[in-house]
Order: structure tokens, then sequence, then C-alpha cells
């Protein structure tokens, strides 16, 4: 019988750290409180846990896992210790910031699908999936900061969903090879591509064409939710969103800069693109 994931949380916090380190965003930036810092690495490390058991976990494992997370969950929320040590942490944050149930348990699904569901037909299919990804995440950092609406939480909703996408677009070749296309079919069919081409060892141009073509839906997504979502905000909740955004946009210039071509090359942001970008998301108040 599973009783636990078969990683320890010392090594799962190691792997953490490399994580977070390659991600398009700051996610913990140094610059925030030590009380805020520790809470988004207390949600981050959750949504690692379970995106490491729906990606990388033996796959005849993976539903017992996210069930153990299920679980441990309900433990969470019914005020009783978790078994997991990496949700016991998680707790902490969880009571002292009452934070919702509902955006865990989505993420938690959102994992479930991509064990069923691995290619998207349209766009809106692929945002209905960003649906249960990525905006429960930015719904829990404004619960974090006590910053939660509904008007900001539909702004947040499009910001995480370009980001997300974004990351779908640099991943194009790793997702293909985990057995996933996160690419809309009927673009990739509009543009005469095949699956195949995303196993080529550079990306033939009319599947940048398909990378593109997300990229641009992205930044109108990004654009969309950034400017009230910004307004507002204040204080530490501000800039720390204010590093999320500027990810965000360092990636895309990547991705142009790079000529789409994520099949040859990890297209990633420069640090110094994306320094510029948040203090520039800083000095601008919104609409």
């Amino acid at each position: 019988m599973i009783t636990e994931p078969p990683w320890s949380a010392e090594e799962h916090d190691r792997a953490l750290d490399r994580l977070a380190a390659r991600e398009n965003f700051p996610v913990a930036a140094r610059i925030l409180p030590v009380r805020h810092r520790a809470a988004l690495r207390a949600v981050y490390g959750f949504a690692r846990l379970v995106d490491d058991i729906g990606d990388e976990a033996p796959p005849e494992q993976r539903s017992k896992l996210l069930g153990l997370v299920d679980d441990d969950l309900d433990r969470v929320f019914a005020g009783r210790t978790p078994a997991l040590p990496q949700l016991r942490r998680l707790a902490r944050t969880v009571h002292a910031h009452r934070l919702p149930e509902e955006p865990f348990r989505d993420l938690v699904q959102a994992n479930r699908q991509d064990q069923t569901v691995h290619r998207y037909e349209t766009f809106a299919d692929l945002k209905g999936y960003c649906a249960l990804s990525a905006a429960p995440v930015g719904r829990i950092v404004l619960h974090l900061f006590g910053a939660y609406t509904p008007r900001l939480a539909a702004a947040s909703d499009d910001v995480c969903a370009a980001l997300q996408v974004i990351e779908h677009c640099q991943d194009a070749g790793e997702d293909f090879r985990a057995g996933r296309i996160y690419l809309p079919g009927e673009d990739l069919r509009r543009f005469g591509c095949t699956e195949d081409d995303l196993a080529r060892p550079l990306t033939p141009t009319r599947l940048r064409g398909v990378v593109a073509l997300q990229a641009d839906r992205a930044r109108e997504l990004l654009d969309g939710g950034t400017a009230p979502l910004m307004a507002g905000l204040t204080g530490w909740s501000r800039i720390a969103v204010a590093g999320y955004v500027a990810g965000g946009r360092a990636a895309l210039s990547a991705l142009e800069r790079g000529r789409y071509d994520v099949l040859a090359h990890a297209l990633r942001p420069r640090r110094a693109v994306l320094a510029a970008g948040w203090a520039r998301a800083l000095g601008r108040r919104g609409r």
C-alpha cells in the first residue's frame, strides 16, 4: 500500500530551490518580508509537490498519490494534522492567513486531468485547463496578502493564464516527450503542423508560427489583466505581483528574441530584463 510520495521532505526542498530558480518569475523575492516569503514558499511547495506527482511519479501510482494529497487537504481544513510534511508546512500558512480550500483542490484536479487529457483542441479549451492549473495560484496569492476581491481575482486569472500559456510555449518539446501537447490542435492544423514537428531538433517555421500565436494571445491576456490588477494592489502585494508580471513579459521577450525556436533552445528570461520590467511595473499605477 502506498503511504507517501517516493521522496523525502528534504529531497523535495532541495528540488524546490532548484526549480524556483528556473521559474520565469521570482517565487518569493528576498525583498519581501520573511513572513511573506515563508507563506509563498509553502504555497509554491504544495504546487510543486502536486506537479511532481502528476509528472514524475510512476504512472500507475499517480492517482493514489494525488489521493493522499486530497486526504491531507481534508485534514488541513478540518484542523487535523496532515500526514505529509509538505502539507504540515502548508497547514500553518492556511490557518495563519485563513486561505480557502477550493484553489488547492483545483490544483490537484489539474494534475488528475493531466493523467487523462493529453491534447487541447482550441485555445478556449486550454484556458479552461489554466483555470485549474494556474488561476488558483493567483487567487491564493491575493488571499495571502489580504487583497482578494472578485474584481482583482478576475484580473489575476488572466495574468495567471498568460503565465501558464507562456510556459507551455517554452516547454513544448518537453511536454511532447512527456506525452502531452498544450498547443491547440486547431492551430497546429491551420499552420500545417503535425505532431512529429514537436520531435524535431529545430523548430520548423510553421510550428514557430503556432508558438508565436500563443505568445501573442498570452501577451493580450497579460496586458488586459495587469492594469486593473496593479491598480488595485498596494504595498507588498503590489511588489510581489509586479515581479510575476515582469517575469511573464521577460519570458515573452526571450521567446521573441529566440525567434520562437523552442525546440533547439531553452528560451528563458534574462534577469536584467526581468529586473527592469519589475521596476517599470511598479512605476505604473494602471487605470
